[in-house]
């Protein structure tokens, strides 16, 4: 990856997300064509880019879901391509998604404790026998589970159907059972999608939050322009599965390549124009 494109901490500092040269294809359909990021330890950043662009593809290669047809997703160094599901979460690896994925039917607190089975420390014949580690563990993840909710404003609420909570409250919910893996990479995908502005408010006071009290590196996908120039530190923007542009948001609030995939090139070059003379 050229350097010169690389946010300036990204091209010194150590990268924890390093994707080179990834591409996707689906029957005749490239939906990821060459695409490449580093995301540098505690960073804060964005990937946005019209519907059907290729970014939750992006997501979803990094987190195992689909193969790559080529490159390579490095994580703190490890190349992740080929790698399940189960074992990139295990290395620090989570993530919500556009569409909320709860545990509809069970309580708040199941939901987080089942996340942080991922770091059970027992295993499968206590579990069955409800003998040895298990009564000791099980007790531990739920102080913890409960602990966590107490962060996230929810701990009135751990007995109650995740269903029956508000959407805001819901999404938070599914954030905080992210973090129950205890990932070093947080993914979110259109985190605020759905949101009223009170909630997306609260939203992004939430992410620098847990960026900071957890000590994260966060990758999002976001469609709402105000949270992405509000809380990303660095913007990466794609169309048609390639990348077309990188920067600050500034730089990309200004750029008319951007400007012309969102709106159309003639309404772009309009745009950039007021926007550069703004």
């Amino acid at each position: 990856m050229d350097d010169q494109l690389l946010p300036p901490e990204a091209a010194y500092s150590n990268r924890l997300l390093d994707i080179q040269n990834l591409s996707k294809v689906f029957g005749g359909l490239r939906a990821v064509s060459h695409f490449d990021i580093a995301v540098p330890e505690g960073g804060l950043y964005g990937l946005i880019g019209p519907n059907g662009a290729g970014k939750t593809t992006v997501f979803n290669m990094i987190t195992g879901v689909y193969a790559p047809t080529e490159g390579a997703i490095y994580f703190d160094g490890t190349d992740l391509v080929g790698m399940p599901p189960h074992l990139i979460t295990r290395r620090g690896i989570a993530r919500t998604f556009q569409n909320i994925r709860l545990f509809q039917n069970l309580t708040v607190l199941d939901n987080v404790r089942i996340a942080y089975h991922t770091h059970a420390g027992y295993g499968l014949v206590e579990a069955i026998s409800r003998l040895g580690r298990f009564s000791r563990q099980e007790r531990i993840l739920t102080e913890r589970a409960q602990d966590f909710l107490a962060v996230f404003g929810l701990h009135n609420r751990q007995l109650e159907l995740a269903k029956n909570l508000p959407y805001g409250e819901q999404r938070r919910l599914e954030i905080a059972r992210a973090l129950a893996t205890q990932p070093r990479l947080l993914l979110l995908d259109e985190p605020a999608a759905g949101m009223n502005p009170a909630e997306t408010d609260t939203l992004m006071e939430l992410i620098h939050f847990i960026r900071d009290t957890f000590k994260l590196t966060i990758l999002l996908i976001e469609h709402q322009m105000r949270v992405v120039m509000g809380i990303c530190e660095w913007i990466t923007v794609m169309d048609f599965g390639q990348v077309i542009a990188r920067g600050t948001p500034r730089d990309i609030q200004n750029n008319e390549r951007v400007i012309e995939a969102y709106l159309g090139t003639r309404a772009g070059r309009g745009m950039a124009l007021h926007v550069a003379g703004s």
